[in-house]
């Protein structure tokens, strides 16, 4: 029985997800699902994209939190349309909540859609939302064996960020061995490496934006 009532909270999530995607396909906004653990720099990435890119693409925000508005708050400094979901010790998002989120933004004046999970690598890559990609940002600190130890993650994934660069020569990370462990689980995934704090190796990921942006409104 439990089994059962899981599935259909899933199959339920899945239904809205297709919804929320109809809904952003009819205004051709790209929406990418951003997963990764608490401190990762998923909101860094997503600030230092918006940064680049913000003068020739129109970029919004849905940032989810279990509490606060602090990332929000960063975002919205930036001008940019920014959605708080606070899921009160939820561990994910999940597309209802996403579809609220969406009612509250003018989609019309949107191109680029971020959508910041909560922080997390397990309960994000269960729920669909809606978006077009899912992104799994990993920081070098983390340590390369995480997609060994969180599979799922990695293989529903269709974008790998390996954040904190920067940070390589301080510490023990085998970015081959990584690489090599994310392509054994997920052999069609984008793997990008950069450092949002000093900006090096973003045009990769700048530029994969800028192609899925275009497929979309071809």
């Amino acid at each position: 029985m439990k089994v059962k009532v899981l599935q259909n909270i899933l199959d339920a999530n899945t239904q809205m997800a297709q919804k929320n995607q109809r809904l952003l396909d009819n205004h051709r906004i790209l929406a990418l699902n951003i997963m990764a653990s608490p401190g990762a720099g998923k909101t860094s990435l997503i600030l230092k994209t918006i940064a680049r890119l913000k003068d020739k693409t129109r970029i919004a925000v849905i940032e989810g939190d279990i509490a606060s508005t602090i990332d929000a708050d960063r975002i919205s400094d930036q001008g940019v349309a920014v959605v708080q979901i606070n899921t009160g010790g939820g561990c994910h998002l999940d597309a209802n909540m996403v579809e609220n989120a969406l009612n509250n933004l003018k989609l019309n004046e949107i191109d680029l859609l971020f959508i910041e999970n909560v922080g997390n690598l397990v309960c994000p890559a269960a729920f669909r939302l809606g978006e077009h990609k899912r992104v799994v940002l990993l920081s070098v600190p983390e340590g390369d064996d995480k997609p060994i130890k969180y599979p799922m993650m990695f293989t529903e994934s269709e974008a790998v960020v390996i954040n904190k660069t920067d940070l390589m020569p301080l510490l023990d990370f085998d970015l081959d061995a990584f690489k090599r462990k994310v392509i054994g689980l997920n052999p069609d995934v984008e793997i990008f490496q950069l450092s949002a704090k000093t900006g090096q190796g973003l045009d990769p990921w700048l530029s994969w934006l800028e192609a899925e942006l275009k497929s979309l409104r071809a």
